[in-house]
Parts: structure tokens; C-alpha cells; sequence
């Protein structure tokens, strides 16, 4: 039952997966400081935006996201808004001076306060937006040395003490979170940070350096979602495939797969964003063996030209990445693979982008994301000569893309035939939905399942792709789950 009486607040969550356990955290934060968090923004007498600040579209949705929560507060429903996220943190000031309407701009080093510091706004504060700094100054350069000093990360929270709550699970886990979404699938936080310097990415500056969470603090969150009838969790961070090199492991995702398998009520472990670089085959194996571990590899390639890569500050090629990804299916030849490209980088030709059409067409990619370069604030990348035309990058962009939709729908009707397991996630009018092993939450497509007499959300059912239109496949399943 809740208490109608509390000042109510509804969160927007915009952005990456990353984004949606910080949002969590920020929920968990604002229950236990007295808040009562609604699913309407028309009925909250707050209304908090977590926002994302990684290219310009997102910006952009960030900002009309905010802007419509100011209406709301005209027309008398809602009290304050208040931006929290990426975008807040990269731009501060400058984003506060540009939405007036907007009560408050937060850092992520409000987050531990973030009752607080709502309950003053609500009370007619206007705290000065922050002024950004590279966030990568806060911890020490050398990994190593980073767990012991204190910092303000989204998504690492592990101690409920200090909200004056109680434990977010029997055995012990205090987890500083609560579930907004009902899924079976919740993504859960690896690391945050990225030490990286990846020419066009903004993100190490205002995410800062690497940062792993402790393998008992992600086991304890782990065994709470399954609490909360999560049967998947999908490992998220800027870069899994780091993953322990500051807790002096660099082995330690291997380990912890192996921990997390044993966590009673868990069906499935899904790894995202791997760097290829940094991807060994001790990490393959381990990925394919362990088991409640999926066969998928979201593998970050982003051009597969050595020039451009170069450029970009990345490391790999065409026959490197071919070699990787045959290595996967060598030991698992019906796993997942996705990937994303950027098309236009300074100094790209269209031989270069001819690089990129011949690799994703051998790659044979069940989901490829196509993305257009443009300059982001602060990155490297901005400042290099050879740029190219807008146009230019868009015919680039809009011909890769057309070919990426060509090739997943021919590896999605190579499937057919194919042994699936499906984890059912909508039972609908429409149907059974649920996705296979090979397909990552939202974005690579779903299945329809036929043949089921009685079956339940967050069930596994085995079965056989016969048919498909685009990424999505249909599955005749064999027998009951």
C-alpha cells in the first residue's frame, strides 16, 4: 500500500541501459528519503529527468524531454523539474542557462543526496548547476590504486544503511535500487567509466576512468533481481571486456560468470560491449562454457578500415575481426554476434567505406547498428582535419544501413531450421513473445512462439526457427516448458 500523502516524483529515464540501474538507484534513493515515486508525470509533484548525453539525437530528446516536463509544471501539475544524467553532468551550467524553465541541473555527486537536495528545490531552492570537470581526475591513474578512494559513481551503490531502509534481500545484499520496469530481463552494472581514447567518444570525460564493481556486490545485486522475478541479467558497462584490470584481474569476468551461474532462480547471464582489442580467447571460452551464460558477443567493431581505425583510435581490422568472430563460432556456431559502425570519420574515403560493406557482408552480423559521424564536444575527433560533407556522410550512412537490413534479415532466414531456446517475456493477444539467445534485449529483434497450450512470462521453452520477416524469427516449440 502507499501513502498518498508523500511528495510524489515520476523519473524519466532516457539513453543506454547503463542509464536505466542508475535511474534505479535514483528511485531507491528518493523512496527511502520519503519520496513516493508514480508512473505518470502528470501526476507527480516532481518530475526528474535522467538524461543522455551522447550524440546529438539523444541531446536533443533529452532536451524535449525536459521541455515538456516544464509544461506540465505551467499548467500547474507539477512543481519543479529537475535534469540528472549524462547531459546534465557533461554540460551543467550551459544546460541551465539554456532551459530556464528547468529548476535544477544535478552532478552525479548529488546522486547520494538526491532526497535532499529534491525536497530543497520543492521548497524553493535553485541550487547553481555544477560546473563540469573530466570526470577522470577523481581517481588515480594507475587502475589499481582506484578502489580505495571515494567517488560519486551512478550505479555502484551497494549500501543501504545510509538511506535508513532496509535490505533489498534476505541474505544479506543491500542494494541500493528499485525496480522501475517489471521485465525479467533487468541490465545490471559491471563497471562504469572507460579508460579508453577512443578519438570520437565523449563519454570517458563525463562517465570518468574505469571503474569495476566488486564481483560480491554484483553477485548480491544479482541474487536481489532474481527476487524480484528477473530471470536474465544483462551485464552492462562502457566496457565489459576491461572488467577487473583495477581490481588486479584482468581474468576476473571470467571468474565472475562462474559466480553468477550459481545464483539459484538465475536462468540467464548476457555480456555486453566488448571491445574486440581486449577480447582473449580465454574470455570466449570462458563466455561459451560457463553455463546460464548466452551465446552472444556484442562486439564494439565501429569501421573495419586500419586507417580509419587508426584515426580513431582504435586497434583491429578487417581480418582481425573475421578471425575473432570465427573463433566464436568455431566453439559455438549458432551464437549471436552484433556490432555497430560509424560511417564519415575525417579522412574516410569511399574506399574505406567499401572496407566496411565487404567486412559486415563476410561478417554475416545478426544485428549491426549504422551510425553517421558527427563532431562531439570536447573529443579529439572534432579538431582533425578531413572532414567530411554532411551529405556525404548521410549517402555513406543510408547505403551501409541499407545493406546492414539486407544481411541481418538473410542471417535471421538462415536461422530457420535452427535449435532455439526462447526466454517468453509478453504474453498478448497477438501472441507468445520472447527472445532467443542470440537476440539482446530491444534491439535485435524478438520471436514469436507457436505451439504452446499454457506457458508463463519468464519461462524458457526450446524449439525450432521456422520462419522470419526481418531480424525477427517465428519458433514452433517442442513440448511444454
Amino acid at each position: 500500500m502507499t501513502d498518498d500523502t508523500l511528495t510524489s516524483v515520476h523519473l524519466v529515464t532516457l539513453g543506454c541501459a547503463r542509464n536505466e540501474v542508475d535511474s534505479e538507484e535514483l528511485a531507491a534513493r528518493l523512496e527511502a528519503g520519503g519520496f513516493r515515486l508514480v508512473d505518470e508525470p502528470e501526476d507527480a509533484d516532481a518530475v526528474m529527468v535522467n538524461t543522455c548525453g551522447f550524440i546529438e539525437a539523444a541531446k536533443m530528446d533529452s532536451i524535449n524531454t525536459l521541455m515538456a516536463a516544464s509544461d506540465l509544471k505551467e499548467q500547474g501539475k507539477a512543481k519543479a523539474v529537475v535534469a540528472v544524467g549524462c547531459m546534465a553532468e557533461r554540460y551543467g551550467q550551459e544546460l541551465a542557462s539554456e532551459l530556464t524553465e528547468t529548476d535544477a541541473v544535478l552532478s552525479f555527486d548529488d546522486y547520494g543526496d538526491i532526497a535532499g537536495k529534491l525536497t530543497a528545490i520543492l521548497h524553493g531552492d535553485r541550487p547553481a548547476a555544477h560546473v563540469p570537470r573530466d570526470r577522470r581526475t577523481l581517481l588515480p591513474l594507475t587502475p589499481v590504486d582506484r578502489q580505495s578512494e571515494a567517488a560519486s559513481v551512478p550505479g555502484h551503490g551497494d549500501a543501504y544503511a545510509d538511506l535508513g531502509a532496509e535490505p533489498g534481500a534476505a541474505f544479506g545484499a543491500r542494494v541500493v535500487r528499485k525496480r522501475l520496469e517489471k521485465s525479467v530481463m533487468a541490465p545490471l552494472k559491471l563497471a562504469s567509466g572507460c579508460d579508453r581514447r577512443c578519438a570520437f567518444c565523449a563519454i570517458p570525460a563525463f562517465r570518468g576512468a574505469y571503474l569495476s564493481r566488486r564481483p560480491d556486490d554484483i553477485v548480491n545485486e544479482a541474487r536481489w533481481l532474481v527476487e524480484q522475478g528477473v530471470k536474465e541479467v544483462f551485464l552492462v558497462s562502457e566496457n565489459s571486456s576491461s572488467y577487473g584490470k583495477d581490481l588486479g584481474d584482468i581474468r576476473a569476468l571470467e571468474s565472475l560468470l562462474g559466480d553468477l551461474s550459481k545464483v539459484d532462480g538465475l536462468d540467464w547471464i548476457r555480456v555486453s560491449y566488448l571491445q574486440p582489442a581486449e577480447t582473449r580467447s580465454t574470455l570466449v571460452e570462458a563466455m561459451i562454457a560457463t553455463d546460464k551464460v548466452v551465446p552472444y558477443f556484442d562486439l564494439s567493431f565501429q569501421h573495419a578500415s586500419e586507417p580509419v581505425l587508426r584515426r580513431m583510435r582504435r586497434f583491429g581490422h578487417a581480418e582481425t575481426f573475421l578471425g575473432l568472430i570465427e573463433s566464436v563460432r568455431r566453439l559455438s556456431p549458432l551464437a549471436g554476434i552484433r556490432s555497430n559502425v560509424i560511417l564519415g570519420f575525417p579522412g574516410e574515403t569511399e574506399a574505406d567505406a567499401d572496407i566496411v560493406a565487404d567486412f559486415l557482408t563476410d561478417a554475416r552480423l545478426d544485428a549491426i547498428g549504422v551510425f553517421g559521424y558527427s563532431d562531439e564536444d570536447g573529443t579529439e575527433a572534432a579538431g582533425l582535419d578531413g572532414k567530411i560533407a554532411e551529405d556525404v556522410i548521410e549517402e555513406r550512412r543510408s547505403r551501409i544501413a541499407d545493406l546492414a537490413e539486407q544481411l541481418v534479415d538473410q542471417r535471421a532466414a538462415d536461422r530457420i531450421g535452427e535449435p532455439v531456446r526462447v526466454l517468453i517475456e509478453h504474453i498478448t493477444d497477438d501472441g507468445v513473445i520472447g527472445r532467443a539467445e542470440h537476440q539482446g534485449p530491444e534491439v535485435d529483434g524478438e520471436c514469436l512462439v507457436t505451439g504452446l497450450e499454457s506457458v508463463a512470462v519468464g519461462d524458457i521453452v526450446s524449439g525450432v526457427v521456422v520462419d522470419s520477416e526481418g531480424v525477427d524469427v517465428v519458433i514452433e516449440a517442442e513440448g511444454q516448458p
